[in-house]
């Protein structure tokens, strides 16, 4: 399993939304996304990852804002990149992406109100959004139907990459549930904020269900902080 460490951008913690990567593309914290997103097209080009879940121990840790910059980093390579946000509790890639208010998205789709996804451009080239939608569904048993799956699929063939923007492992089912239908998961940890214990049990959580736990994402490390390391 690997380490990958997003340091603070000048000062401020990256749980508070910003996309670095179009603020300040020349920052320390956009080339660790830039790294991080050479490390998953490099280490894993012998085998199939165009699906990958990023999800965190608790809410608050940056797990959102790693999906965003991670998807600008992969589609300034060249990547077409497709966000989906499979918080339906707590949705924020349309808030982080600049969209006013929420569009019909995933779980419309997952309710069988769309046979195609109703996708978004965002201020991003190459990259596309999937919002959780405006209907109200209960997220577990919304994304662990069989239209999950569909909705993998329909992405799969549009996009080179998918970013799947789950709920905190640590706290909730829902990324257990979806885990192990992705071909990978990153765990977003606060070097700030999260506990070790509740670090632990979220990889514990998704250890149970067989998920292939690429690598751990550390975010908010100082510059001088000895973790500070790609």
């Amino acid at each position: 399993m690997s380490w990958f460490a997003t340091p603070s951008p000048n000062g401020r913690s990256l749980a508070t939304g910003a996309l670095i990567m179009l603020a300040d593309p020349l920052s320390p914290a956009a080339e660790a996304y830039r790294s991080l997103a050479a490390n998953l097209q490099f280490a894993y080009a012998d085998r199939q990852l165009q699906t990958i879940g990023i999800t965190s121990a608790a809410p608050g840790e940056g797990k959102s804002t790693t999906v965003a910059n991670l998807a600008i980093a992969l589609a300034q390579g060249g990547r077409r990149v497709i966000v989906v946000d499979a918080d339906l509790r707590r949705p924020g890639q349309h808030t982080l992406f600049g969209l006013e208010s929420q569009q019909e998205g995933l779980a419309n789709v997952l309710l069988g109100e769309y046979p195609h996804l109703p996708l978004q451009d965002t201020a991003a080239p190459g990259v596309r959004l999937l919002t959780s939608g405006t209907a109200t569904a209960d997220p577990l048993e919304a994304l662990g139907s069989r239209r999950f799956d569909h909705v993998l699929a329909l992405a799969r063939a549009q996009a080179d990459f998918v970013l799947v923007d789950t709920p905190p492992a640590g706290a909730l089912a829902d990324a257990a549930v979806l885990a192990p239908r992705l071909e990978g998961m990153l765990l977003v940890v606060s070097a700030g904020r999260t506990k070790r214990d509740m670090a632990r049990r979220a990889r514990e959580q998704l250890e149970r269900v067989n998920a292939n736990l690429l690598g751990v994402v550390l975010t908010d490390v100082r510059g001088d902080d000895k973790l500070y390391r790609y």
